[in-house]
C-alpha cells in the first residue's frame, strides 16, 4: 500500500483516512470533499514527518513545509473551514509536539544569565501603591515655575483691574481685591489654567443683613439672599449699593452687570495686552464674568500656555461669604450663592496638621480631582463633591498615614459609588444640599458604571 514503508501501525491510519476521502464526496459533495482532502492531506504530511529521523530533512525545508500545510487550511471557505479548522489544527499542534520530542533539548541557560533579564521584569512591575504615587508626581502635581508663571498674571491683571476701577468709580465702595481659589491654595492639578480674582463689595452692616438660604422663599441652603434694613430711618442713597436694589434686596445681577460693564466692555484690553507680553481677552457669550490669558511658555516657545481668570463680586457678612454668579443662581437676580470652598479647605488643612502634617487628605483630593478631570466619565464631578467625600471619610476613618494614601484613594471610589446608587452626596458643612442634584441619571449611571469597574481594576483610573 501507499504507506507500506512506515511503521508499524499506520496501515491502520491510511486505511481509515483512505476510506473517510472515498465516501466524504457523497456525504460533503464534491466541494467539501475537496477540502477535506486538502486538510486531510496537512494532517498526513505532518504525521509522517513525526515518524521521521531528526536529521531526514533539512530545517529550512521543514518550516516552509509547515507554512505550506497551514497555508492549505487557511485557503478554504470560511463556512467549511470553521468546522474543519478546529481538528485540523488540534491535529497539528499534537503532531508538532511530538515532532518536538525527537529533537535534542536546547541548552540551559544558566542561572547568571537568566537573572539580569528577571530583574529587568521585576522592575516593570509595579504596585497600585506605587503607580498611585507614580501618577501623583507625574500626572498631579505642577511645577513650581507653572504654578508661579500663572500666579504672577494673574497677579499682573488684577493690579490693572484695582487700578482701572479706582480711577474709573472712585466712589464705589470696594475692599483690596485678592486672588483666591485652587491656584492659590496648592489644590489645583494638571495644569495651572485658572484663578479667581475676588472683588469685596464693602457693605454697611446697620444697613444689611444676610439671610440664609433656608430661611428664603426658595428654600435653597446656598441660594441667600441680602435685604436693604431700617428704610424709613435711612431712606435709598444712603448707601452706594441701592442703587442695586430689587423689591428691598440687593441684586446680584445687577452689581455683576455694573462691573461687567466696566471690566469687560471699558477697559482697553488690546492695549494692556501689549503692556503685560500676553494676550488678554474677555470671555463673551458667557454670564460668568471671565478673562482669558494666553500667553508662551518659558519652556517650549512653541507652546502656549492659557489662563482664565473668574471675576467674583464677594461680600462677607459675618461668617457669611457670599458670591455674585448668575451662571450658578440662574435667574433669580437678587439671589447670591454662599461658597463653602473657604471652609472646606481651611477644614482639610486642619485636619491634616492634626494628623502629624502628612496632608494625605489633601493628596488624596488632588489625585481624585486629577483622575476626574482626565477621564471624560467621571469629568463633571468637581472639587466641592470630591472635598465632601474626603471630609465625610475623615468622620470614620483614623488612618491617614502615607501608607495609607493608595487605601483612602480606593475607599474613596467605593464611597462615591455608594452616594452615586443613592443619587445623594450631603455637604458637609450644609448636609441639607444634595451635591448631585444637578446631575441627570444618565451621568450618575455613567460615572457610577466607571467607578464601579475601577473597584477592582484601580489601574484603568491612572490611564
Amino acid at each position: 500500500m501507499y504507506y507500506s514503508s512506515k511503521r508499524r501501525g499506520e496501515d491502520g491510519i491510511a486505511a481509515i483516512i483512505d476510506f473517510l476521502l472515498s465516501n466524504a464526496r457523497l456525504v460533503l459533495g464534491v466541494g467539501g470533499a475537496a477540502v477535506l482532502g486538502i486538510a486531510t492531506l496537512a494532517v498526513k504530511k505532518l504525521i509522517e514527518r513525526a515518524g521521521r529521523p531528526p536529521d531526514d530533512e533539512k530545517p529550512d525545508k521543514k518550516m516552509t513545509d509547515s507554512w505550506e500545510e497551514l497555508g492549505l487550511v487557511s485557503a478554504s471557505p470560511k463556512l467549511l473551514r470553521k468546522g474543519i479548522e478546529g481538528v485540523v489544527m488540534k491535529q497539528i499542534t499534537a503532531a508538532t509536539k511530538k515532532a518536538d520530542l525527537s529533537q535534542p533539548p536546547p541548552p540551559q541557560k544558566s542561572e547568571a544569565e537568566a537573572n539580569p533579564r528577571r530583574k529587568r521584569t521585576d522592575l516593570c512591575v509595579l504596585t497600585f501603591a506605587e503607580r498611585l504615587q507614580q501618577y501623583y508626581r507625574t500626572r498631579v502635581c505642577l511645577s513650581a515655575d507653572e504654578v508661579s508663571r500663572a500666579k504672577q498674571r494673574a497677579l499682573d491683571i488684577a493690579t490693572e483691574i484695582h487700578a482701572f476701577l479706582r480711577s474709573k468709580h472712585a466712589d464705589m465702595p470696594l475692599g483690596e481685591m485678592t486672588l483666591g481659589g485652587s491656584l492659590l491654595d496648592d489644590l489645583q492639578v494638571v495644569k495651572a489654567d485658572h484663578a479667581c480674582l475676588l472683588v469685596p463689595l464693602q457693605l454697611e452692616p446697620s444697613l444689611w443683613t444676610p439671610i440664609a438660604g433656608e430661611d428664603t422663599f426658595l428654600g435653597h441652603p446656598q441660594y441667600c439672599m441680602l435685604r436693604r434694613e431700617n428704610l424709613e430711618y435711612f431712606p435709598r442713597g444712603r448707601s452706594y449699593w441701592d442703587r442695586h436694589l430689587l423689591g428691598g434686596y440687593l441684586s446680584s445681577r445687577l452689581v455683576a452687570e455694573q462691573l461687567g460693564k466696566s471690566i469687560m466692555e471699558s477697559m482697553n484690553w488690546p492695549s494692556l495686552s501689549g503692556t503685560l507680553e500676553c494676550e488678554v481677552r474677555p470671555v463673551l457669550g458667557s454670564s460668568a464674568l471671565k478673562l482669558e490669558i494666553r500667553g508662551l511658555s518659558e519652556r517650549n516657545l512653541n507652546e502656549e500656555e492659557q489662563l482664565f481668570i473668574s471675576v467674583l463680586p464677594t461680600v462677607r457678612l459675618g461668617q457669611m461669604t457670599l458670591t455674585a454668579q448668575p451662571e450658578i443662581t440662574g435667574s433669580f437676580d437678587y439671589v447670591w450663592y454662599q461658597s463653602l470652598y473657604t471652609s472646606e479647605t481651611a477644614r482639610l488643612a486642619s485636619l491634616d496638621q492634626s494628623g502629624g502634617g502628612s496632608e494625605v487628605r489633601r493628596k488624596c483630593l488632588k489625585t481624585l480631582k486629577a483622575v476626574c478631570r482626565n477621564c471624560p466619565a467621571l469629568h463633571k464631578l468637581t472639587g466641592a463633591q470630591l472635598s465632601s467625600v474626603i471630609l465625610h471619610m475623615s468622620e470614620k476613618e483614623s488612618d491617614w498615614s502615607e501608607s495609607a494614601f493608595a487605601d483612602r484613594f480606593q475607599q474613596a471610589i467605593t464611597e462615591m459609588i455608594g452616594y452615586l446608587e443613592m443619587g445623594v452626596l450631603p455637604s458637609y458643612f450644609k448636609p441639607a444640599v444634595n451635591l448631585l442634584q444637578g446631575f441627570t441619571e444618565d451621568n450618575i449611571d455613567e460615572m457610577g458604571f466607571m467607578l464601579y469597574c475601577a473597584v477592582s481594576e484601580p489601574e484603568i483610573l491612572l490611564i
